[in-house]
């Protein structure tokens, strides 16, 4: 059996214990070996890959300084992936990789290996091999350690040359050297592979930009991005692990996005809580017995415990948590739910409704949620809105389906390039008058609502309106009773796929007290809207659920 399969039934056997984006990777690949279509697995190129570095490839630190790599299965399974999955003609399908995993798991050690084969055994011609970082020095680690390989290895020294400010290798003509955005070499690259250490402390796309756009000469280029989590700031780094996230959804097929060129790896937390609990630390530790010491780890989150070490460093560094300004506030097994309802049958007489506006390039939506009696499920409908002028910019960069879901009557246009908040009023009047559900309460962001707000206080009442203050205070409760509820598989709202995907998109932060609010993302790619209009009509419902349920 290949080592991803073998991983994979350690994974589903429990035997090691990884986070549900690493479980539906590997899902993924194992489906793609039994099922193959463009690409398929040759676990000849796995292998070679494999031993090339246990039989070439030397460490340079701690106890196990000079001996050769013995790789774990997270990594061979890791390096299988990357390697093995080819096209009818051997080329390689993934060109770029993400690996995410927290410190001292080896990922220097692990990147510098591969470095060496695509130097000297990928069968390319005139290779050119860069390990990326801002900075020289940071640049410089994967190398380093790239060189001291190459040194303790009597067959690769025969072919590779050490030089001040690169590695040459005579069998190819293949050069590999650090690289940095302040060099001067950054003009006609024509890169073969890019190393990438630490991304999230890059600052903007700039010189990720740069390498990308020197593989274009090449058949089967290969970017390995290997980081720990960072500090959010809407930088590269979010914008890859936004990437990984929509990848992995689109495994699941919460969106029709597909990506065949990109392999996330996520080793993180499922939870930011699970850094108190020792049989979690592995999700984002995969090396946590062997490659990273065990008692260490404990003794750091004893300390964090005490409140003698910043948690917010232990989160980010150990457990790969991205801390300060958001998180993802649900995982994909938290929203999925396939169920579905037909109104005509449950026949409900009263909802609670909600909004969440924008004027432009972002989504407008609204909700209604109800309940029946005897029946413990919140039901929701939904609907979205988007301008024309949007429309064709948004479906090209967002990577998801809006004209299909156009056709199936879940999205909806305004002409031009404003809102129409008529539209959503008439929405609301178009699901009274079709199923003859009333709208009890409303809940509103107050924020640039007031025209909207007008027309609804006219047609149901003033004390029909809520205004939801959309802060902690406010939020807090709310968000964590609809994750549960979520998590429940309480909430039934027809499988339909833009609340999914704006559920998945949800990001929080929490104050010093540790209570939630949602963060709005500032990327121009995030849509969090059917989301948040169904939290303002939840808030509504749980401020006004005795009454509610006593007249339903």
């Amino acid at each position: 059996m290949d080592c991803i399969q073998q991983y994979y039934h350690e994974i589903t056997d429990q035997k090691v214990t990884v986070c549900h984006k690493t479980k539906r990777v590997y899902k993924h690949l194992v489906d793609t070996i039994h099922h193959p279509g463009v690409f398929h697995f040759d676990e000849e190129k796995a292998n070679c890959a494999i031993t090339f570095i246990e039989v070439f490839c030397h460490l340079s630190k701690g106890k196990t300084g000079g001996q050769l790599m013995e790789l774990e299965l997270w990594q061979k399974a890791l390096i299988s992936a990357v390697f093995g999955f080819v096209d009818d003609t051997g080329l390689r399908q993934y060109r770029e990789v993400l690996l995410l995993v927290a410190r001292k798991n080896g990922k220097s050690a692990l990147e510098s290996a591969i470095s060496l084969y695509m130097l000297i055994a990928d069968g390319e011609s005139a290779p050119e091999l860069y390990s990326v970082a801002t900075k020289r020095d940071q640049a410089k680690v994967v190398w380093d350690e790239a060189v001291r390989m190459v040194k303790k290895s009597p067959e690769i020294h025969k072919y590779c040359k050490c030089r001040v400010g690169d590695i040459y290798c005579s069998i190819n003509d293949g050069i590999y050297k650090p690289l940095a955005s302040d060099s001067n070499t950054l003009d006609g690259l024509n890169v073969s592979c890019a190393l990438i250490d630490e991304l999230h402390a890059w600052k903007d796309s700039n010189l990720y930009d740069v390498v990308a756009d020197g593989m274009t000469a090449r058949q089967q280029p290969l970017i390995i991005i290997a980081s720990t989590a960072g500090f959010i700031r809407e930088n590269i780094y979010d914008l890859k692990y936004k990437q990984a996230e929509d990848t992995i959804n689109g495994y699941d097929g919460i969106t029709d996005y597909v990506d065949d060129r990109f392999l996330p790896i996520i080793y993180e937390l499922d939870d930011k809580e699970e850094w108190r609990n020792p049989s979690c630390w592995q999700k984002a530790n995969p090396g946590l017995g062997t490659i990273k010491d065990y008692q260490q780890l404990a003794e750091k989150v004893n300390r964090a415990k005490a409140g003698h070490k910043d948690v917010k460093d232990l989160l980010t560094k150990d457990f790969n948590v991205p801390e300060t300004s958001s998180q993802s506030y649900l995982d994909w097994q938290d929203i999925k739910n396939t169920t579905t309802f037909s109104i005509a049958e449950l026949k409900p007489r009263y909802g609670i409704g909600g909004f969440d506006l924008s004027r432009t390039t972002d989504l407008t939506s609204a909700c209604v949620i109800f309940r029946i009696p005897d029946d413990s499920h919140i039901y929701v409908l939904t609907m979205s809105w988007m301008t024309e002028d949007a429309l064709d910019e948004r479906e090209r960069e967002d990577k998801v389906p809006y004209r299909k879901w156009i056709e199936r009557g879940l999205l909806r246009i305004c002409p031009g390039h404003l809102i129409d908040y008529h539209m959503i009023a008439d929405w609301f009047a178009e699901i009274q008058r079709s199923y003859d559900i009333y709208l009890y309460k409303v809940g509103y962001d107050s924020y640039g609502a007031g025209y909207l707000t007008k027309e609804m206080t006219e047609t149901y009442g003033e004390h029909t309106m809520e205004i939801v203050i959309q802060g902690a205070k406010t939020l807090s409760i709310p968000l964590q009773n609809l994750k549960a509820e979520l998590r429940a598989k309480n909430v039934i709202y027809n499988n339909n796929p833009i609340l999914a995907w704006c559920l998945a998109n949800l990001r929080v932060k929490q104050d010093i007290n540790g209570n939630y609010q949602p963060c709005k993302n500032r990327s121009n790619k995030t849509r969090d809207d059917a989301a948040l209009a169904l939290l303002d009509s939840f808030t509504a419902y749980l401020r006004n659920m005795e009454d509610y349920l006593n007249i339903i």
